[in-house]
């Protein structure tokens, strides 16, 4: 695990830094980002070191509020605030032309780093990101409630209520002012939508996402814009969770 102390917040964000394999040590370094609620170890080490894709130098990272990273209460959470955090990070190990992967909230994330930093990203992958206003079944409902109360009680009901216990485990590491000022974020969208954003960008590029998830609007935009579809067999929205070796032959036909 390695951090960048970000002295304007007085808070550190982490990450993991896995090696490549020898023989792919020439390749570009993958960045890893989580959807709202998760981390980077728990949604993508599996992945990182699955035998479909090339070994490479790989950054997991954990979003401000989320995981091992810290918890700044000044921070607002939103997707082109945290993107410049993961930035900092690459800027900070000297890395450019990443390939540059993000799973819902991080797929925003993922998005606007691409948009706003082109010299960092090489190739981007995005699955089930939220691309535009109005949340999802998750961001939704969290962001109906007010931030006081959520934080209060609302996210240790959420948490009661959780009916994967994978998730749970996840959820519990993160920090209820981030979940809720993030959910906000992902409803009000940002301007301009992170979906136009990765419709022109001009980079290789592609969206996955689960069978069960279909049909899904978004990524009947993406294919009309004509950026590759990929599906990942027998998954819902949690792809990486519900089928890993899916999720690797997919990420590694997408980055192909």
């Amino acid at each position: 695990m390695r951090e960048l102390y970000l002295a304007e917040l007085g808070a550190c964000v982490r990450w993991l830094d896995l090696p490549g394999a020898q023989e792919d040590d020439d390749g570009p370094a993958r960045v890893f980002v989580h959807g709202l609620g998760c981390t980077g170890t728990s949604d993508f080490a599996h992945i990182a070191v699955h035998p479909a894709l090339a070994r490479r130098r790989s950054l997991l990272v954990d979003l401000l509020g989320f995981g091992l990273s810290d918890r700044p209460g000044g921070f607002d959470y939103r997707m082109e605030s945290q993107a410049a955090v993961v930035a900092r990070i690459l800027d900070h190990e000297g890395l450019t032309g990443v390939e540059l992967v993000g799973h819902s909230m991080g797929g925003a994330v993922a998005v606007h780093l691409a948009a706003a930093r082109p010299d960092l990203v090489d190739r981007l992958v995005v699955a089930e990101p939220n691309l535009y206003p109005g949340g999802g079944m998750f961001s939704s409902p969290v962001a109906a409630q007010d931030e006081e109360s959520f934080v209060r009680e609302g996210f240790a009901a959420m948490l009661a209520a959780q009916q994967r216990a994978d998730y749970a485990a996840r959820l519990r590491l993160a920090d209820p002012l981030a979940v809720h000022r993030s959910a906000v974020a992902l409803v009000e969208g940002s301007a301009p939508a992170a979906g136009d954003l990765f419709a022109a960008l001009q980079r290789p590029r592609a969206f996955l996402v689960g069978e069960a998830s279909l049909p899904d609007a978004d990524a009947e935009k993406v294919a009309a814009a004509g950026i590759p579809v990929l599906v990942v067999p027998a998954a819902g929205h949690n792809l990486m969770i519900d089928n890993p070796d899916g999720f690797a032959r997919a990420l590694a036909e997408a980055l192909a």
